[in-house]
């Protein structure tokens, strides 16, 4: 045999079997088979693909939600250290009782979670803030032989306004909170307990107050019950998601349908058999985690998806418990039903594609392509909301620092430089009227760009402006390590002359710029003045807060029209001008520290400044403002316009140069051309006041101060993935932000009856 026929004849059977594929009966089968083959092998890897898709992409959503309630309860819990530090000013019972509540109303207003914040005396005396029907109320309660007399009233105004007496047998001194701070003598986290009368389940973070002799001087609180806390676990953004906090005994600390529940009679906390859910007793039946982590649970009533984080750590400078968790729980058939819908046509397609004889391979390529469509749209989705996950922005908000009539100020951090930094920012729904979004965007911008232009190292620096996507408006600024002026006359009483002389002439420096510039402040006071210090450097003075800046060529607007009031001062009546943007809402400047012609409403000039500035000389040196207040404000505008002075070498108990009170008296003067003509003439005239060595305050007495001077423990920076996120582009005892304003006039959502938490 030739070797072609052994070629032949050894092939014989492959050419047999391509002969049979390629006959009509091989077609008829082949076709059909690889089409099952081929369309069964891309139906599970389709299949596959899709469900880890999902899968990856519902334990992302569950885990960026906890993350985010977390972070918010996180935020509610961090407020208590600066309501303390606030509070800690008002632990004396000989301040009148009007000024106490009225600075504890404002110390509650723009703090969501917070329920209750009060100072106890040893003689069973009570001050405190509280959320009722949405709105901060105040009382005081003082034991009586026929029991504890409570006194309630609302704020109006920034006066009192009685509401209701009542009796009851409450004594602070009994509670567990005023227990645990006689035992600790340290500001400390209470575990879990009820509240008095409302019997509802909260926390408190408690402080005691010693005078001199550590004796114990007043019991600060700052309360969180199950009402406030709830509001940050009530609204979520997955369909039939809820979320709770609670300790890791099975205690419930915040619960998404509170107001709802069928609270415990009597002081009986709230516990997970109160809740009746079945995924929350599942919950409590697994190990607890130590870092956030994601897990499947099975229930009763299905099978849930669970993201677990804990709370505890250091919340507001001090140790808390750490059973404290919150978890946000998801039906599986809530995240996964479309994907399971989605295998289920599928596979009912593909049943129908191998169906039809004729069309195989049209429907093979159909099936493929659309196979192929589903998982790259399940695939595009998990990449874009990964990375709508990156495009956090450039800054991380970690705690707030104040908040005003229309701001809020945050500390930050650049997220790719680890600068820190201060954040001021308007949110729209704080605007009472929406048409005036516009023109708060305006003032804002206006105030931005202000300081962009200022260079003197005695005003505020500014980094960075923009509009969040949200309509947000911000701008990022310096953050300083010290305390405004008021704080510290407040806290550290009047300041000798030969400190307060070098304070004065740096704030003329930073006016003295401004009004080159052609720009007045017009509200300079003791809180826009700060005093900190940078490296080496003390007492550097810093000029904050131009919200209300003006330029010289703006029309005035008057506050006050008087029958003759112009001709007191020896100037042209007021002048009537176009509304400007400064006019929203509020008196343009402070009443203790307006220039008669601001009152009035006259053409300003740098002067008005200065008047102000010596009003704020005069809080420093005093401990006082240069006239007293009363509680009409009519009587100390028209005492700035009338009254002579007083002596201010009288009003002070320490040195006090007489040169220093002639150009202290000079700028306060009523005729404004005899004041000092412009910032840096009074400059000069403060530098040349000789100060004897024995009254100086030299760089090492300065030194000294800020050595003893010791900052409140800052809460520790978040990890990523716990902090709240500004866009930019897209749309006392603590560094503090730049800027100072009045407390912020927005209301809470809270249980009725809230007043009797305690």
């Amino acid at each position: 045999m030739t070797a072609p026929n052994q070629v032949a004849t050894h092939l014989a059977p492959q050419i047999r079997f391509a002969r049979a594929l390629a006959s009509p009966r091989g077609v008829l089968i082949t076709i059909p088979a690889l089409v099952i083959a081929v369309g069964l092998g891309i139906l599970l890897v389709g299949r596959d693909a899709t469900r880890s898709a999902s899968s990856e992409m519902a334990r992302r959503l569950i885990t960026t939600h906890a993350t985010s309630v977390q972070s918010d309860v996180v935020f509610a819990l961090d407020q208590a250290g600066p309501v303390l530090e606030r509070l800690r000013t008002l632990a004396d019972p000989a301040l009148p009782q009007a000024e106490v509540l009225i600075r504890i109303h404002d110390l509650m207003v723009g703090r969501p979670g917070v329920a209750f914040a009060s100072i106890s005396f040893p003689d069973g005396t009570f001050r405190g803030a509280y959320l009722e029907a949405g709105h901060v109320a105040v009382q005081e309660s003082k034991l009586t032989a026929q029991g504890t007399a409570r006194d309630r009233f609302t704020v109006d105004g920034g006066r009192l306004v009685p509401a209701r007496h009542e009796t009851d047998d409450y004594d602070p001194r009994r509670r567990a909170f005023y227990q645990l701070a006689e035992t600790t003598r340290a500001r400390a986290w209470t575990e879990p307990y009820t509240f008095f009368n409302t019997h509802e389940t909260g926390i408190t973070c408690t402080e005691p107050v010693f005078d001199a002799g550590h004796a114990l001087r007043a019991v600060l609180t700052v309360d969180f019950d199950v009402g406030a806390m709830s509001q940050y676990v009530a609204r979520s953004p997955l369909d039939q998601a809820r979320s709770i906090v609670y300790t890791r005994g099975g205690t419930v600390l915040a619960y998404p349908a509170a107001d709802r529940l069928a609270l415990p009679a009597g002081d009986k906390l709230l516990r997970h058999d109160d809740v009746h859910d079945p995924a929350f007793e599942a919950l409590l039946a697994t190990e607890a985690p130590g870092a956030l982590q994601v897990s499947e649970l099975a229930t009763t009533d299905g099978r849930y998806l669970a993201a677990v984080a804990p709370i505890g750590g250091r919340r507001a400078g001090v140790a808390v418990p750490l059973d404290w968790y919150v978890a946000t729980v998801v039906p599986v058939r809530t995240l996964l039903g479309p994907t399971h819908r989605l295998e289920r046509s599928s596979a009912l397609a593909s049943a129908g594609a191998l169906a039809i004889a004729v069309g195989l391979a049209l429907i093979l390529a159909w099936n493929l392509v659309r196979m192929r469509r589903q998982v790259a749209q399940s695939r595009a989705e998990a990449r874009t909301a990964e990375a709508r996950a990156r495009e956090l922005g450039s800054y991380r908000l970690v705690a707030q620092l104040g908040a005003g009539g229309m701001g809020e100020v945050w500390r930050a951090e650049h997220r790719l430089l680890a600068r820190s930094a201060a954040i001021k920012l308007i949110r729209p729904e704080t605007l009472h009227d929406p048409r005036a979004v516009d023109e708060i965007h305006e003032r804002f911008r206006r105030e931005a760009q202000t300081l962009a232009t200022m260079r003197s190292r005695h005003t505020i620096a500014i980094f960075d402006y923009g509009v969040t996507e949200l309509g947000v408006f911000y701008y990022v600024m310096e953050l300083l390590d010290g305390l405004d002026l008021e704080s510290l006359v407040l806290r550290y009483g009047p300041q000798p002359a030969a400190r307060v002389i070098p304070i004065l002439i740096g704030a003329c420096a930073s006016l003295a710029e401004a009004h080159d510039a052609g720009l007045l402040h017009r509200d300079i006071k003791p809180p826009n003045l700060y005093l900190c210090r940078a490296a080496d450097e003390v007492d550097v003075i810093k000029l904050l807060d131009f919200g209300i800046v003006q330029t010289v060529n703006d029309a005035p607007s008057p506050v006050v029209r008087a029958a003759g009031a112009a001709g007191a001062l020896g100037r042209p009546p007021p002048i009537d001008g176009t509304p400007r943007l400064t006019q929203l809402g509020a008196m343009l400047g402070t009443p203790g520290f307006m220039a008669p012609e601001q009152i009035l409403g006259m053409q300003l000039d740098g002067r008005a400044d200065l008047y102000a500035l010596g009003c704020c000389a005069w809080w420093l040196l005093t401990g006082g403002e240069v006239f007293v207040r009363e509680p009409a404000e009519a009587k100390i505008l028209h005492k700035h316009i009338y009254e002579p002075v007083p002596s201010l070498s009288a009003s002070m108990a320490g040195w006090c140069p007489p040169a220093l009170e002639q150009v202290i008296a000079a700028c306060l003067a009523k005729d404004i051309s005899e004041r000092p003509a412009d910032a840096r003439e009074l400059a000069a005239r403060l530098r040349a006041i000789e100060i004897p060595r024995e009254a100086g305050w030299s760089e090492s007495h300065a030194h000294a101060w800020w050595s003893a001077y010791q900052p409140a423990v800052r809460a520790p920076a978040p990890a990523p993935g716990e902090v709240q996120v500004i866009m930019p582009g897209h749309g006392d005892q603590r560094p503090v932000a730049a800027t100072s304003e009045s407390a912020i006039a927005q209301t809470i959502a809270a249980t009725p009856h809230a007043s009797d938490r305690r």
